[in-house]
């Protein structure tokens, strides 16, 4: 198994690819906390990367596993890797929706909440 990553690295990984007359760009990444691929993970990320900024968008956890400083040490670290400075997300909360933010800095990640007002979530039916 791989090594931890640690923020502290500062090689930067390429987010595109050249193939012949082709270019590979990562744009979504889907994280997933396990020891050995392929066994049952206990967490699940995606995340949608535009421009330095990326967007957190799905979170799943078995309810029994929280996620740990160390587990959210290592999703900021692999994002700076590909050269975001913003991870964005919306946190859900007795049904409201308020966005949030880590900004990144030289040394570190800065949290910070999105100046918007809770949005209320809203079912809708079509048709």
């Amino acid at each position: 198994m791989s090594e931890p990553m640690s923020e502290k690295e500062s090689e930067t990984l390429s987010r595109c690819i050249k193939i012949d007359d082709w270019i590979f760009e990562i744009k979504t990444v889907r994280a997933i906390r396990v020891e050995e691929y392929g066994q049952p993970y206990s967490a699940i990320v995606n995340f949608n990367f535009n421009g330095d900024s990326v967007y957190v968008d799905g979170f799943m956890n078995n309810s029994d596993v929280d996620l740990t400083k160390e587990d959210f040490d290592t999703l900021k670290g692999y994002v700076k890797r590909l050269g975001a400075k913003q991870i964005q997300f919306d946190r859900y909360k007795n049904k409201q929706s308020t966005a949030h933010s880590w900004q990144s800095t030289a040394d570190s990640w800065v949290f910070s909440p999105i100046e918007s007002k809770p949005q209320p979530l809203q079912l809708v039916s079509a048709g």
